[in-house]
């Protein structure tokens, strides 16, 4: 906080020094007992000032520390929060986050709930939004008429242990940054568009143990009754089950007045299956520094003409990207913690492609 409040200036949707809008926000984990289950819960709190922001802190302290991590736990219920945060100033929103992720989610096949009423209960009036997560898109939750009053947003973990993993989802809004327009619009469904990894691309789209490398479809882990064939001990059951579980809508489902959304791998996941070299390598990142020269990520993945982009780097990453942009990337399923894998027509098995 110390450091926000030396290097942010301006009202609602802050500015750094360089310019870049920042909205005050955090991600808060409840942990706690209800209906026989420990729940464990996380949830993004937006605040339209650092006058919030401290109130709010300073409630949460008489329930524990907010000192020793970016996402702290307390053993307040997830209503608990909603009514601290909104008595505070009803501006600020709470978003249920990512919530289809096994272990710390609303809908979490580990500690969640069968449906948002019975998560939120008399606080329900003040959530107006859920977060698709890295393992689910907004087709899959259309599926579920209870989500139909909820705007669907797309954003990404700011604590990911990878910096550029920041902004590989993100929701797309029609106006200049404002922090009132930008709860109006959360709250309205007012929202354009949602950016979204593939959702096999996820850690926990299929259901499946890391342990034994078992990985299992919903229909294949009921077959065994979601137990590890190889050891005996429960599957870690992913989003795609959770769906099935509780959707009362066929997929395909097709709603009306939906806000859309677009589907794309981020870049340096693309450059290190084109190219043959770790997303974390050196070689990477200069593939990475040439292609978003003077450009955003989005605007490489999105908008750059298919000429600039063979002008910047290797062919095989610009078939690549084409490719993402054009929806047409087959992708293995991800489980129990395990990143999915591109499928770029063999290219992420062939030899590296050397210097460009």
């Amino acid at each position: 906080m110390e450091e926000l409040k030396s290097q942010l200036s301006g009202e609602g949707v802050l500015r750094t020094k360089t310019g870049f809008p920042f909205v005050l926000q955090t991600e808060i984990s409840s942990v706690y007992f209800q209906g026989g289950k420990t729940r464990k819960i996380h949830q993004v709190v937006l605040a339209p000032s650092f006058e919030a922001v401290d109130q709010i802190t300073e409630e949460l302290k008489k329930h524990g520390r907010v000192d020793y991590d970016g996402r702290p736990t307390f053993g307040l219920s997830a209503p608990e929060i909603v009514e601290i945060v909104m008595s505070v100033d009803r501006m600020c929103e709470v978003i249920p986050a990512h919530i289809w992720t096994p272990w710390f989610s609303l809908f979490g096949s580990r500690s969640g709930f069968d449906s948002i009423k019975e998560c939120y209960g008399g606080q329900l009036k003040d959530i107006h939004a859920i977060e698709t997560g890295l393992s689910s898109d907004p087709p899959m939750n259309w599926r579920l008429s209870q989500l139909d009053s909820m705007s669907i947003i797309s954003s990404s973990d700011s604590h990911s242990f990878w910096p550029w993993r920041i902004g590989r989802e993100a929701t797309a809004y029609s106006f200049e940054p404002d922090y009132n327009k930008l709860i109006r619009a959360i709250r309205s469904q007012n929202i354009e568009y949602t950016i979204e990894v593939d959702p096999r691309y996820g850690k926990y789209f299929l259901d499946g143990h890391r342990g034994c490398g078992i990985v299992l479809t919903p229909q294949e882990a009921e077959k065994c009754d979601n137990i590890c064939p190889a050891c005996g001990k429960p599957l870690t059951i992913g989003v795609m089950h959770r769906v099935e579980e509780l959707a009362d809508r066929p997929a395909g489902y097709q709603p009306k007045n939906r806000p859309g959304y677009k589907t794309l791998l981020p870049l340096s996941e693309l450059i290190a299956a084109a190219s043959g070299f770790g997303i974390a390598t050196k070689k990477s990142w200069e593939y990475y520094s040439r292609l978003t020269a003077g450009a955003s990520e989005m605007q490489v993945l999105l908008e750059m003409p298919e000429q600039e982009l063979l002008r910047r780097t290797h062919p095989k990453i610009v078939a690549a990207i084409m490719a993402n942009r054009a929806g047409t990337i087959p992708v293995k399923g991800g489980y129990d913690g395990v990143y999915g894998e591109a499928q770029l027509d063999g290219i992420s098995k062939q030899k590296r492609i050397g210097d460009y």
